[in-house]
């Protein structure tokens, strides 16, 4: 069939030329920043004619950023996996049991969707720092699993009340327990809407930079986004190790998401096709 090029077609292709072009600036500045030497008096928008590692040297010793990279990297993993874990258990329950008290269970996961987490922030605190839990990293652990828990539910729910019975049905006949039909034949066929929940959460997590501030507080433990902060003061900043050091911080996540990318754009669709 043909197709008439058109002034609408132009005028949607150069959209999406600035659209991008308005996205992509803020990341060129980003690059070109940590590249540039703190001492060089090139405009913002010039390309750096001298470009220099000094910058990612200096962010990876002085912030020692090797161990906040471990540190972010363990919290993540670890507080990811207690989420979809969690979540997937419980979605599973709520979207196949049909009573009256999981259809208030579930509305009970929904205002944890409802109520910012700021208002429990002094609680929480005291909750923590009573537990012993101030300083180290068990406390994130913690918060991240409980705050994130009634989101990736509410995902999880809405993809397996689209999931045809069939499957567990099935191996429930062979004999499978409703658990084991859960780890071995629902689960595998949750992987999109998994993909998803593990980028999401993965993310946000990574570059929380409030929760690690407050329960991290007079410890030597740092995530890679405290330990960036520490090039910013109040009246001195070096923004130049300051872009480098997001640099670094931006790699793990970038690996991730290009690795998962075709699980979470299933997730999305809510798609079960290979």
């Amino acid at each position: 069939m043909n197709r008439r090029y058109t002034g609408r077609t132009f005028a949607t292709e150069v959209g999406m030329v600035v659209v991008a072009l308005v996205i992509a600036f803020p990341l060129y500045i980003l690059v070109n920043l940590a590249f540039r030497d703190r001492s060089s008096q090139q405009s913002l928008l010039t390309p750096t004619s001298d470009p220099t590692w000094a910058n990612f040297s200096t962010a990876w010793n002085d912030a020692d950023l090797g161990k906040a990279l471990l540190t972010s990297t363990f919290v993540t993993v670890v507080s990811v996996v207690i989420i979809v874990a969690v979540s997937a258990l419980a979605a599973y329950v709520l979207a196949r049991v049909t009573k009256r008290w999981s259809r208030l269970m579930f509305a009970l996961f929904m205002v944890g969707l409802l109520l910012p987490f700021q208002l429990a922030l002094l609680p929480l605190y005291s909750t923590i720092r009573d537990l012993g839990l101030i300083g180290s990293v068990w406390s994130l652990i913690l918060f991240y699993s409980g705050l994130q828990v009634p989101f990736a539910t509410f995902l999880y729910t809405g993809f397996l009340r689209a999931l045809p019975l069939d499957y567990e049905e099935a191996a429930m006949l062979d004999g499978c327990s409703p658990l084991r039909a859960f780890t071995r034949v629902v689960f595998p066929l949750l992987r999109p809407i998994t993909g998803t929940v593990i980028i999401l959460n993965a993310v946000f997590v990574w570059n929380d930079f409030l929760t690690p501030l407050l329960y991290l507080s007079g410890s030597t433990t740092a995530t890679m986004p405290l330990a960036i902060s520490t090039f910013v003061a109040q009246y001195s900043s070096n923004y130049n190790v300051v872009f480098a050091g997001l640099l670094i911080g931006i790699i793990p996540v970038l690996v991730v998401y290009f690795a998962m990318q075709r699980s979470i754009i299933k997730g999305f669709s809510g798609g079960l096709k290979a």
